[in-house]
């Protein structure tokens, strides 16, 4: 059974937003010498071709806890293996995978709760794993099919070991949930999607969700420690980052972003997902001073009309690259496999940063 996330195109979530818990140089010569040229830094190798339990895998989170990585990604469809959020696990720098479960044997019943007579999820989608306070942070949605209804929640732990005897994904219920006709009420009267979350933290030390896909694209909202949930008086400071408004269904999606070198970059999915050999999904990049932006592209255009460089499309027999997230300098990101049923596959490849841009070798 193949990893199926919904796309934001058919879920199509707009937010009402409930929040359950506010709160090396050259030495010169003595003798004259010709001048030399910089010496070009050499090349990151290219990382190994991920192989083992690298399918199905959608949506991958990749993080490394010391010599071990692991992908945490969308659960399988159908409720197979309970249809909570998946773990792969690597002790060799990404190169081989090996499957590790599921977070839970079965999706929350509150979750459950929430859709009562109305169609329950298949499965959780699209993690993310962050690290706070000597505890680990998991972002995760769920969402129906066809439905303007979705939630992002958060489950923590203390270590990602599962050999650890404090293993324990521990529930903390819904982050921010959505439902029709209804708008975030900050800024904007904009109506948003609230899936895809993501957490990073700006210069002074606060922390942003990322949240957001298709219907209006990708906003952030502050939060605060320990609940992991949205701060007091969020909607007001909440920010619109990314939109596509001149393309039908504005599909901009997937956001995750990172601090490198005084820059905020905002890696995006754009396009369309979830289509196997018809997927037009694609990774793009902007960049900003600041986590809530301006994010614009290498030609200046904003993020918010529609910019953004594409990083990574489809190449060869990965089709519709995406879902991505940023470990380092690895990408991690899914594709639909040509030579292998179009399943989809885990990714990974090494990030060079030139002149200030993230590139990748295809």
């Amino acid at each position: 059974m193949l990893t199926i996330r919904r796309s934001a195109a058919t879920a199509a979530a707009v937010l009402a937003l409930a929040v359950s818990d506010a709160t090396g140089g050259v030495t010169a010569s003595a003798s004259p010498a010709p001048a030399l040229a910089p010496a070009k830094a050499p090349t990151p190798a290219a990382i190994a071709v991920p192989t083992g339990d690298t399918n199905p895998i959608h949506d991958p989170d990749l993080v490394k806890d010391g010599h071990t990585w692991y992908v945490f990604s969308t659960g399988l469809i159908n409720r197979e293996q309970g249809g909570t959020i998946r773990i792969t696990v690597s002790h060799d720098q990404g190169r081989t995978w090996h499957a590790a479960g599921t977070v839970w044997s079965h999706i929350p019943a509150w979750i459950d709760r929430h859709y009562a007579g109305r169609t329950l999820p298949d499965n959780l989608w699209a993690p993310q794993v962050t690290h706070h306070g000597g505890r680990w942070y998991l972002y995760y949605s769920a969402s129906t099919f066809g439905s303007n209804d979705s939630i992002t929640a958060l489950a923590t732990n203390t270590t990602l070991d599962p050999k650890d005897p404090d293993y324990r994904w521990v529930d903390r219920g819904r982050v921010i949930t959505s439902a029709p006709a209804t708008r975030l009420s900050g800024t904007t009267d904009l109506e948003v999607n609230a899936i895809d979350p993501g957490v990073v933290t700006d210069r002074s030390g606060r922390s942003w969700l990322t949240f957001g896909s298709f219907w209006n694209g990708v906003y952030t909202v502050p939060i605060s420690w320990p609940s992991g949930k949205p701060a007091k008086n969020w909607q007001r400071h909440a920010v619109q980052l990314a939109e596509r408004p001149a393309v039908q269904y504005d599909p901009v999606e997937g956001a995750y972003v990172v601090r490198h070198g005084g820059w905020f970059y905002l890696f995006t999915s754009i396009d369309f997902c979830c289509q196997g050999a018809n997927s037009t999904y694609k990774i793009a990049v902007s960049r900003a001073r600041e986590v809530t932006g301006p994010y614009r592209d290498r030609s200046g255009a904003l993020a918010l009309t529609g910019g953004g460089d594409v990083l990574l499309a489809t190449n060869g027999s990965q089709v519709g690259a995406g879902g991505q997230s940023v470990a380092g300098n690895v990408l991690a990101y899914h594709y639909y496999d040509a030579d292998h049923d179009y399943a989809p596959t885990l990714g990974l490849k090494r990030i060079h940063w030139v002149g200030g841009w993230p590139t990748v070798t295809t």
